[in-house]
């Protein structure tokens, strides 16, 4: 074929083969884009598959949790043996338990801390009103103590009825836990407004101590005091026998196996001598331990016992020490369903300043006829019973005994003995919100045998978060 022809040829055939080319060409390239885009696709579902399950795993985490779900796995083998019983004031919740357990193996409020190993973190608050009619003057307006009833002969005995209202009850509380840290470690504080002074909200520290693996270093419930033997009374002092022993302290605690389990500890020691002309002087720790039998459904017991070094400084008499020691067998027993039967009686000398009702005055040690410092002996019991009449009503009534043998150094008008009784009607309004009515009667005596009496009513209202 002649060249010009073929040129000819191929000018004419050229559109066409560009054609074919290009639309080879756009196959090609849509096809590359339809890979490319399956691909983009597929990486997007996966990402958004993984960020909702981030999502529920974040939800779960801060959900609240019902009775029924708890909130970290093995939460059944955290639950305490010990009964959390209803309560106005409620004087367990402070206790400190050995390792990871807890009387709310839910652990209700909790929140969990970010970039921490499992610490939750829950503030509570437990505000209360107290309305109080007495008959005659009780010493106190605010909490019925028999230690404080005026005597016959005392100026301020007697008088006209006396009503009142107070908040002084109220609680705020912060607690940390990590049942599943290393040592499960906890931290709890709390406050009420029962502290000294005039104000009417005088702060006053109840609980502030930390825990890891079982060594409990603050301020809390001493050896010698059994914070689940407290009866459910709408008076927020409680009865006279009660071991009152928040203390600052070192304790530690131990797992004994099966239903036993024990505790080792050195408390403040706080001396408080009787005198005109004496103060306490502290030389060591007080020292001591108890041992507890725990089991679920039927109760627990615990026998404690305390030694303390009591000293006492006067400028006439010079400086002096005494051995002081005290015991202490508590029991609270499940029966009848939802019934409860409670009992305590301590024992020792040189331990009044332990005791709910003796420690407003210094009972621990006085000097004798010989100028010799002794340990005044201390005997307190008590019993109570609370009765679910039924989901929403219980009562509880108490009977606390207290007698103390002073010296005659203290003169005539030295604590000697009190008596106080106390039965309620509580109604569980809601499931956080409280209403209670109780009688109390309470008697005191003197180292002359003068006596004074008072009874009391109050009404109670408390509301807890928790």
């Amino acid at each position: 074929m002649p060249i010009l022809l073929r040129v000819i040829v191929a000018l004419l055939l050229a559109p066409n083969l560009l054609r074919v080319a290009s639309a080879e060409s756009q196959e090609e390239e849509l096809k590359r884009l339809t890979e490319a885009v399956e691909s983009l696709q597929k990486i997007v579902d996966e990402q958004n598959e993984r960020i909702e399950k981030l999502e529920q795993s974040r939800t779960q985490a801060l959900a609240p949790q019902s009775a029924e779900s708890p909130a970290v796995a093995g939460a059944a083998e955290q639950t305490s043996p010990v009964t959390h019983r209803p309560a106005l004031a409620d004087e367990q919740e402070g206790a400190a338990r050995p390792d990871d357990l807890t009387l709310d193996p839910t652990y209700r409020g909790f929140i969990p801390i970010p970039n921490t190993e499992g610490i939750m973190i829950r503030f509570s608050a437990k505000p209360r009103t107290d309305f109080t009619y007495d008959t005659k003057n009780t010493g106190d307006d605010n909490r019925f103590v028999p230690a404080k009833i005026p005597v016959t002969g005392q100026p301020d005995a007697g008088g006209k009825p006396i009503a009142n209202v107070n908040s002084k009850g109220t609680r705020l509380s912060i607690e940390l836990r990590g049942p599943r840290s290393a040592g499960s470690p906890r931290f709890f504080y709390q406050n009420d407004f029962f502290g000294a002074g005039s104000e009417e909200f005088s702060f006053r520290v109840r609980h502030l101590y930390g825990k890891v693996y079982n060594v409990i270093a603050g301020q809390t419930w001493g050896v010698l005091a059994d914070a689940d033997v407290w009866p459910d009374t709408v008076d927020c002092k409680g009865p006279n026998s009660m071991v009152l022993a928040r203390r600052p302290l070192l304790h530690y605690q131990l797992r004994l196996g099966g239903q036993w389990l024990a505790t080792f500890g050195l408390e403040q020691p706080d001396s408080s001598p009787d005198g005109p002309d004496v103060v306490g002087v502290n030389h060591a720790p007080d020292g001591g331990f108890n041992l507890r039998w725990e089991k679920a459904t039927m109760g627990h017991a615990q026998f404690a016992a305390i030694f303390r070094d009591i000293g006492a400084r006067s400028s006439t008499l010079g400086d002096h020490e005494v051995l002081g020691w005290g015991t202490n067998l508590s029991a609270v027993l499940n029966v009848l369903g939802g019934d409860t039967i409670l009992g305590q009686v301590t024992y020792g000398e040189g331990i009044g300043s332990l005791g709910n009702d003796t420690t407003v005055f210094e009972t621990d040690a006085a000097f004798n006829t010989h100028d010799n410092l002794v340990a005044l002996p201390y005997l307190g019991a008590f019993a109570g019973y609370t009765h679910q009449w039924t989901d929403d009503w219980r009562s509880t009534a108490t009977y606390g005994f207290v007698n103390l043998e002073p010296e005659a150094s203290q003169g005539p008008d030295a604590y000697r003995r009190t008596h106080y009784a106390s039965v309620n009607l509580v109604w569980q309004l809601r499931t956080h919100l409280s209403v209670g009515v109780e009688a109390l009667y309470g008697r005191k005596e003197t180292q002359n045998h003068a006596t004074g009496d008072a009874a009391r009513t109050q009404v109670g209202v408390v509301y807890s978060i928790f």
